[in-house]
């Protein structure tokens, strides 16, 4: 049975906005709040953990939440947490955040760094480390959550705070979602979500309406042949010239056969076979992933990548039972597209709060992010991410006249100017519900 900790809150559900919010008094508010949020991040980015095994986060992320009042819901979809905050009739908003981090030992240097090794599912030993901001994520909601709970006498709705699991492993959204998350609790509206950005200065954020980030896929091929000695390659079939001559081969599928108008990424990333110099293998492994956008696109690259798989056996003259295995992974992620109305009033209150000069339109991407899959249910919810830019300013300074090279997300060396980071982060989030909400001052 799924354990429920429900804490009562000091102000009644039913209660009545009194009033509607100034941007001023929202910021206000958010500066009181980020000595508190500081001092969390440091806690996270010290103590992270793998994807599915984000057990002690997810304790301090529902021991936050009952700190602030919110109706906490935990182990959903696995170690995720679930906060709803009442607050009166008008919209539901989610706001989603991710816990997991990845497997590299930090080499930022900093006092603050994570010093944390785990083993891994293989049995190896790892490092841990927020290299993709999630504690930076996390802080955000949080923070958030504390600012709309102070502000409730300026808004009425539902919030609903989502700590989630594995999204480095495109598993998280997917497993709560699976475990009832638009079933068990008040139906969404809108969801909104943040991600760090490592190219963009901290104090600023980014926008990209409509597809923002893409389809992914993962995809296993073994290619089968007949070795022997490699002395006599006539009496062989050698896996390693077919496995060469598919991998050449899949580039076309972008070049050739998939529009230039529309995004699609086709790579290999592995490649392994063999033991010996002098002997032929009797087969090749090869691993891929491949991104789009449309749905289409993504169908079409799977059946073009295992055409050129069978061409290519066929040609060498093997029998069809030795055609290459091909296995598309249930690892996929949804194509991340913001709704743009949705966009279009988040983006104009946040240029309202930071000044146009500060909101950035940015291209779309080819990674993935499995927060796209919360809107591509049967609901058709209405979502939008938007970047948060994270660098220190003085390092873009340093970047631009060609002193460094700034490292990206997933880099042992990325770090935020955390401060500044959480403050916008913030102000952002808390300023996109309350416009939902219809308590901005206009």
């Amino acid at each position: 049975m799924r354990k429920y900790i429900l804490i009562l809150l000091p102000v009644l559900y039913s209660c009545v906005a009194s009033g509607q919010m100034d941007l001023s008094t929202l910021t206000a508010t958010v500066l009181n709040e980020q000595a508190y949020l500081q001092s969390l991040y440091l806690d996270l980015h010290q103590s992270p953990e793998l994807s599915f095994y984000e057990f002690n986060t997810a304790k301090r992320m529902a021991t936050e939440m009952e700190a602030i009042g919110l109706e906490v819901h935990p182990n959903i979809g696995g170690t995720g947490v679930v906060g709803v905050l009442r607050n009166g009739g008008g919209p539901t908003v989610m706001i989603r955040a991710d816990m997991d981090a990845l497997p590299l030992v930090e080499d930022t240097g900093l006092p603050y760094a994570s010093g944390v090794t785990t083993e891994d599912e293989s049995g190896n030993t790892v490092g841990v480390m927020h290299a993709c901001g999630h504690d930076i994520h996390m802080s955000v909601l949080i923070g958030s959550a504390r600012v709309l709970q102070q502000t409730k006498g300026k808004w009425q709705g539902t919030v609903i705070f989502i700590a989630q699991p594995a999204e480095e492993r495109s598993g998280g959204a997917k497993a709560m979602l699976a475990d009832g998350l638009f079933e068990d609790f008040p139906m969404v509206e809108y969801a909104l979500a943040l991600h760090v950005n490592s190219s963009l200065p901290a104090g600023t954020v980014g926008y990209c309406p409509e597809y923002m980030m893409a389809n992914v896929d993962m995809m296993d091929i073994t290619v089968y042949g007949e070795g022997g000695h490699g002395a006599y390659p006539e009496t062989t079939k050698d896996p390693v010239m077919l496995a060469s001559r598919i991998v050449v081969a899949l580039q076309t599928i972008v070049s050739r056969e998939i529009s230039p108008l529309e995004p699609a990424v086709v790579t290999v990333g592995s490649i392994h076979g063999g033991s010996k110099g002098n002997i032929i293998p009797g087969e090749v492994k090869l691993e891929l992933t491949m991104r789009s956008y449309s749905d289409l696109v993504r169908n079409e690259i799977i059946e073009k990548i295992k055409r050129i798989c069978n061409g290519v056996a066929m040609s060498a003259g093997l029998r069809e039972d030795q055609y290459p295995k091909v296995f598309l992974r249930d690892e996929y992620t949804p194509a991340l597209y913001n709704d743009p109305e949705l966009s279009e009033k988040v983006v104009h209150v946040f240029k309202a709060l930071h000044g146009a000069d500060r909101v950035i339109r940015v291209g779309p991407s080819m990674v993935g992010e499995d927060f796209g899959r919360y809107g591509a249910t049967d609901e058709k919810i209405p979502i939008m991410m938007f970047w948060l830019g994270a660098v220190p300013q003085e390092r873009i300074d340093a970047s631009n006249r060609g002193e460094l090279k700034l490292p990206s997300l997933h880099s042992a060396q990325f770090y935020p100017d955390y401060q500044t980071t959480i403050q916008t982060g913030v102000e952002s989030m808390s300023a996109a519900v309350l416009e939902l909400m219809g308590a901005l001052e206009k």
